[in-house]
Formats: structure tokens, sequence, C-alpha cells
């Protein structure tokens, strides 16, 4: 790595960390030349697969628009940034770890409903409303009866 300040062609690590959910290294460095220290960031550069519109037209997967569903669906919900970028970050090493050049973008929506289902059942319900095209409220109604099953806890037999 040049030195960003005197161009010396070689400078020294004096450190390095993990950052972003181990997705990325960040690396002090400190020029042998003119002594100065800066700050470097190194990551891994995916390539994501293709998205199939249900249309059938092919679309790059685009993280932006990804988490402006997600942020649409959990507006004034209490959740977290943090909370939000972890679920997206999840989505996305799905996405990498799909194995395949092309991904439909229902299988995306799951993937989306999934993280949303265990963030806030609200925000689940207003994606899966858009998501699925609900037409009515038997719809809706149908939907929370579902995930109503699904978040249940058993009850404990009493002996």
């Amino acid at each position: 790595m040049d030195c960003p300040f005197c161009s010396t062609l070689d400078t020294k690590v004096i450190d390095s960390r993990l950052i972003r959910e181990g997705n990325q290294i960040r690396r002090r460095r400190e020029c042998p030349n003119c002594q100065e220290r800066f700050t470097t960031y190194e990551r891994i550069e995916w390539t994501f697969p293709r998205v199939i519109k249900r249309d059938n037209r092919h679309d790059i997967f685009d993280e932006p628009k990804l988490r402006a569903g997600m942020l649409r669906a959990l507006e004034k919900r209490p959740i977290s940034l943090q909370q939000i970028d972890t679920a997206v970050a999840r989505i996305i090493r799905k996405a990498q770890a799909y194995g395949e050049r092309e991904i439909s973008s229902s299988q995306i929506g799951e993937w989306v409903m999934e993280e949303l289902q265990h963030l806030d059942q609200v925000a689940y319900v207003r994606f899966a409303s858009v998501y699925r095209s609900f037409q009515d409220i038997n719809e809706f109604r149908e939907e929370v009866k579902r995930l109503e099953g699904h978040t249940q806890k058993p009850e404990k037999e009493i002996t």
C-alpha cells in the first residue's frame, strides 16, 4: 500500500481488526519513511446472482432497494438501524451463498419475510400484504392466523 502522504511504495501494518460482522478488515498503517499513520479498509468484493423478476426480466441485485423495502415495512416500528443492518447482512449472505448465477425475486422476498417475522410482526404483515398482493381483509386475517400459529408457544404440561 502506497503512503498517501509521501508516496513511499510500501507501508507497515501496525494493527488489524475485523469490523461489520467480520465482513471487513480495518488496518492501521504507518509509513516507514515519513512516520505518518493512516487507516485502510479491506472487504471482499462479491459477485451477486442476477435477480429474475416476476415478469421474467433480469436485474442486478440491489442492496439499497432491499434495504428500502425493509425500511418501508418497518417505518414507525421500534426496531433499531443496527437490527435492520444485521437482517440485511443475513439476506445478502444468503444471496451470496445461493450458489446459482440467477435467483428469483420471490426467493429474496421469502428471505425478507423470514427476517421481518423475527424482527417485528406488524412489519411482517405490512410487507406480506404488498409482496403477496392481498386483495381483501380475509387474506390479512389468514396471514395473521398463520403468524399466530407459527409464534404460539406450547403450553407446559402439569405433572
